[in-house]
């Protein structure tokens, strides 16, 4: 159970999530995030200093909910293959029930790196949502069911599966529903990765 103080900051980021992934970092103000939660600016700014520091903690916020998702996965004594699937489905699933979480990391973090340079260089800020897929190839590896390569050139091939099409999701242009293509993304995936 999480004390009072914990609880609004986290209303914060759960409403300052939503307004970031609807109208953008820039359109969005504190003035606008204090007046959705019916609070004060001043009262803001005793949780969150700044905007960016707002945005870098909704950040890591998400990576943590997308590692601890991943985590109950990698957990799990089943095949790379299924895992493989496992982890298509529970992106999927959370870009259908938690659109705002996707589309913050593909409209907001990817696309205004200058806002997350002092503090979330690199993958600082996604860091536990990193590790577990990170976690999720070694043991491939040591499985023998995925080749042993350079990281981020797997990581990216994965992460630009699943974007993806959650971007054409988004963007309304697929012509099935998302979750339909979780057996063919997830064949392409283990196709390209695998010994």
């Amino acid at each position: 159970m999480l004390d009072k103080k914990q609880q609004r900051k986290n209303d914060i980021i759960e409403c300052s999530l939503a307004l970031f992934a609807s109208k953008g970092f820039y359109n969005t103000t504190i003035p606008d995030i204090a007046n959705a939660l019916k609070m004060s600016v001043g009262n803001m700014y005793n949780y969150f200093k700044s905007k960016d520091i707002l945005a870098k903690e909704i950040i890591k916020f998400i990576s943590e909910y997308l590692g601890k998702e991943l985590r109950k996965i990698n957990e799990q004594d089943i095949t790379t293959e299924e895992k493989t699937r496992k982890i298509v489905e529970i992106y999927f699933k959370i870009a259908l029930a938690r659109p705002e979480m996707i589309d913050y990391f593909l409209r907001i973090y990817l696309s205004n790196r200058e806002v997350f340079k002092d503090g979330c260089e690199g993958m600082i800020c996604v860091n536990e949502f990193v590790t577990e897929i990170m976690i999720y190839f070694e043991e491939g590896v040591t499985a023998g069911d995925l080749r042993d390569q350079d990281f981020f050139s797997a990581f990216g091939l994965f992460m630009g599966y699943l974007g993806g099409m959650v971007f054409l999701k988004g963007e309304s242009v697929l012509p099935k529903p998302l979750d339909e293509y979780v057996d063919d993304i997830t064949f392409n995936i283990y196709k390209a990765l695998s010994v």
